[in-house]
């Protein structure tokens, strides 16, 4: 009897569980969102762009407004504080001038002429260009025109405030990379002596995303220029002057982090580098990554996650597949390799119940992943390509009344008290035959 009811009562203290598979009907509505921590080591976060589509025709390019972007090193390791892209204009005016015979306004430079110049002048401003960049050809009359009248406004050799120059990024492969350069044309003013400052957020150069007309440049250094005496000697630290630019990047890593919320259909999330006024070198782009995070829907906190392995164990084994995961492009020699990854998602429903009245659900999102690296004739990009399953996975914890644990006891009570009189009568009239015959043998 002891035994019967220590079975019964481990019976009714287990938990077991009812898996059913059903057409989704999530609460969460017709979106969902998708989290995610993704380091580039060689993305710049200049021009690193979040963009979704799906195949219902939405196409969002460049979403800032829940991404963050932190520069970081090949190391992965942070190299500032968080970058902030800026609004951008969507047009920048470019000149009207016709590039034939375009004098040489602005000074050509290599390695050692720009460590040089650098340390002489006060601002240093430089185009890095490439010949083949139609954003550069278009760009070029109007930057030597404008070099020519900053010169001639403030000689070099004797203002020496000022100096417009340019690189050929095509020659100078390593002046570029080190000044982290992924778009052409790339306009960056250098201060003298800006590299003093080692606190995160003062960088040692800036972007100029202004327009590109002459007029415009032309205005612009005189702002700059304005903003240093000419009698003053003091380094150039500080900026007054009101001019379209930003801090450029300190390394040519980016990490990036935030949520997106897509449709739940089959879209695609695309991480790639895009302006619509700069023009990049495919072969010299590399979209290797770091997945430090990438999860569907709402975040299951580990505590209510581990409340619910005791239903599931293998509940929470694919939430997050791809954490940890880097996908590095060690095929120097090819260019235009485009990662994918292939990410098909289903929804987990679990119902736990605490009492009769008390329910609870919890929702997760869980995924298989397969990725590949692919050349394309287009600019590489990451992209993860996503497909929700129409059906989802539904739990639910079986609940054992008290009242049917009671019956089963006394059932177990009664039955053993029966089984034991049944077989205590078998017994004594087997017994009592046995004696009966015994009797028998000796009369």
């Amino acid at each position: 009897m002891m035994f019967l009811f220590g079975m019964e009562l481990n019976d009714y203290l287990t938990v077991s569980t009812t898996t059913s598979i059903v057409v989704d009907n999530s609460s969460d509505g017709d979106f969902l969102r998708i989290d995610f921590n993704i380091s580039f080591p060689a993305l710049s976060c200049e021009f690193a762009s979040v963009d979704v589509s799906d195949v219902l025709g939405t196409n969002r390019l460049n979403i800032t407004k829940t991404i963050r972007k932190f520069s970081i090193d090949p190391d992965l390791r942070p190299t500032g504080a968080e970058f902030h892209s800026g609004p951008l204009p969507h047009y920048i005016k470019h000149g009207d001038e016709v590039d034939e015979e375009t004098n040489e306004g602005s000074v050509a430079l290599n390695s050692a002429s720009f460590d040089k110049l650098s340390h002489q002048y006060q601002i240093l401003v430089v185009n890095f260009y490439a010949p083949w960049c139609y954003w550069s050809t278009r760009l070029k009359p109007s930057w030597e025109k404008a070099a020519k009248i900053i010169k001639q406004r403030y000689d070099p050799e004797v203002d020496g405030r000022i100096l417009l120059a340019k690189v050929d990024c095509t020659e100078e492969v390593d002046l570029c990379r080190r000044n982290h350069i992924q778009g052409y044309p790339s306009i960056r003013i250098f201060r003298k002596g800006s590299d003093v400052r080692e606190t995160h957020g003062h960088h040692e150069h800036e972007s100029y995303y202004g327009d590109r007309d002459t007029d415009t440049l032309v205005k612009t250094m005189e702002d700059l220029v304005d903003s240093i005496p000419q009698e003053d000697q003091k380094i150039a630290l500080e900026d007054k002057s009101n001019v379209t630019k930003r801090p450029a990047p300190l390394s040519g890593g980016c990490r990036i982090e935030g949520y997106v919320r897509v449709k739940k259909v089959p879209g695609n999330l695309i991480i790639s580098a895009r302006s619509g006024s700069h023009s990049f070198d495919a072969s010299k782009m590399n979209m290797s990554h770091v997945i430090s995070h990438l999860s569907f829907g709402k975040t299951v906190s580990p505590q209510v996650l581990n409340d619910v392995k005791r239903l599931i164990p293998y509940l929470g084994r694919s939430h997050d597949k791809l954490n940890g995961r880097s996908f590095i492009n060690h095929r120097d020699l090819d260019a235009n390799v485009t990662i994918e990854h292939y990410l098909q998602v289903v929804k987990t429903e679990v119902v736990t119940t605490k009492s009769s009245h008390d329910h609870r659900i919890i929702e997760e999102y869980e995924y298989t992943a397969h990725s590949s690296l692919a050349q394309s004739v287009y600019i590489p990009v990451a992209k993860f390509h996503f497909e929700l399953s129409p059906m989802q996975v539904l739990v639910t914890e079986d609940s054992k009344s008290f009242s049917h644990f009671l019956t089963n006891v006394c059932a177990i009570i009664g039955g053993v008290f029966t089984v034991a009189g049944i077989l205590d009568s078998i017994f004594h009239n087997t017994i009592r035959l046995m004696k009966k015959v015994e009797i028998g043998k000796n009369y």
